[in-house]
């Protein structure tokens, strides 16, 4: 309905505008032959004529605007019907078209009688043939596009790799932490915070000398990360640091840049995983490239002191692993084969527990 009475507004405008032209005498002058038969002036006829003109426009309009109408309409439908995809790769080829026949036009209007003729047929050629390709090609530019924005995201996704590891006094005076990053398995920023470095500066300057040569051990670990490791090392002073104790200041600078905490401190490592803070504890990844043994499986070991309780025997492997021999006090100082009972994984460590295999085959 709304097409079909756009359709009868369009056919009064021109009309009315074919009249004009015509009683302007644009077309001979029919104006003073109507004035002379209707008897009025000149401008009276005109206003007569264009009245006339746009009655015309209307019959006219009013007759071709229902089959008109019933066309759009079928073919808005189907519009409606298309897929998106669809839809948008026709108008982006159909809008590329119109844009190449625009700049043609120029061109092609020049031509003697029948240039503004072959430029209008052109442009719809052109607005067909690009609708066309482009539907046609629609999954292939999809593609296209999907690959150049994932690209462009990766792009800007590649400045969040660099993810910041904040370090507590206990990693850095035991050391392991150069070797880390020497092997390359550690990315990102070494963060040192300031209280963190004040800390080993103190235990440094202690008056015991275990203290101080543990504090003196961190400082020449840090200065080894600077100069001699490819590591970006970043000394971090917070302003918005108000003091307190230092587990709580690294739990709390961690949350405020995103990164994550260094240690290989088992309670500080219970502290990060409470407040939701990741967290890289060394002694974590020592027990995880430790050789695997099984209980049921069989190694020698040298017995080297008795255990805490009744009768065991302490001994260790050359990774530092403590072993609990049962009944194993009596074997302090020599080498023998022990059959493993059973191995307790702790963040603080791996303890295995054995006993001898001599009274296993005994029993």
């Amino acid at each position: 309905m709304v097409i079909k009475r756009a359709l009868q507004i369009a056919g009064i405008l021109l009309g009315a505008m074919v009249a004009r032209q015509w009683s302007s005498g644009g077309w001979g002058g029919q104006a003073v032959w109507m004035g002379g038969v209707t008897g009025h002036t000149a401008s009276t006829g005109n206003s007569l004529f264009l009245a006339l003109g746009a009655l015309i426009g209307l019959l006219l309009a009013t007759v071709v605007a229902g089959p008109v109408a019933d066309r759009l309409t079928r073919g808005i439908n189907q519009l409606v019907l298309l897929p998106a995809p669809d839809l948008v790769a026709g108008t982006a080829g159909g809008m590329l078209g119109l844009a190449a026949g625009a700049l043609a036009y120029p061109f092609v209007s020049g031509i003697p009688r029948y240039g503004e003729l072959l430029a209008t047929m052109l442009t719809v050629t052109l607005v067909y043939a690009g609708a066309k390709i482009a539907w046609h090609k629609k999954e292939e530019l999809a593609g296209l596009f999907a690959r150049r924005t994932d690209a462009q995201a990766n792009e800007a996704e590649e400045p969040r790799f660099e993810e910041h590891k904040i370090l507590d006094t206990s990693v850095i005076i035991d050391g392991r932490i150069a070797d880390i990053c020497k092997t390359g398995f550690i990315e990102g920023t070494l963060v040192i915070p300031e209280f963190v470095l004040e800390e080993l500066q103190h235990i440094a300057d202690s008056s015991d000398l275990l203290k101080r040569n543990r504090g003196r051990r961190g400082l020449d670990i840090l200065n080894k990360i600077q100069k001699e490791l490819d590591v970006k090392v970043l000394i971090y002073e917070d302003p918005n640091d108000d003091g307190g104790e230092v587990d709580g200041r690294l739990v709390k600078l961690a949350k405020a840049l995103r990164g994550k905490v260094v240690t290989n401190d088992f309670n500080l490592n219970k502290v990060c995983e409470l407040q939701g803070v990741p967290v890289l504890n060394i002694n974590d990844l020592a027990n995880a490239v430790k050789p695997v043994v099984l209980p049921g499986e069989e190694i020698v070991v040298h017995v080297i002191k008795d255990g805490k309780e009744h009768g065991q025997g302490v001994a260790y492997l050359d990774d530092g692993t403590m072993i609990v021999v049962e009944n194993g006090r009596d074997f302090i100082g020599s080498t023998m084969e022990v059959l493993v009972t059973s191995v307790l994984q702790t963040s603080a460590g791996r303890m295995i527990f054995a006993k001898p295999k001599m009274l296993e085959k005994a029993l």
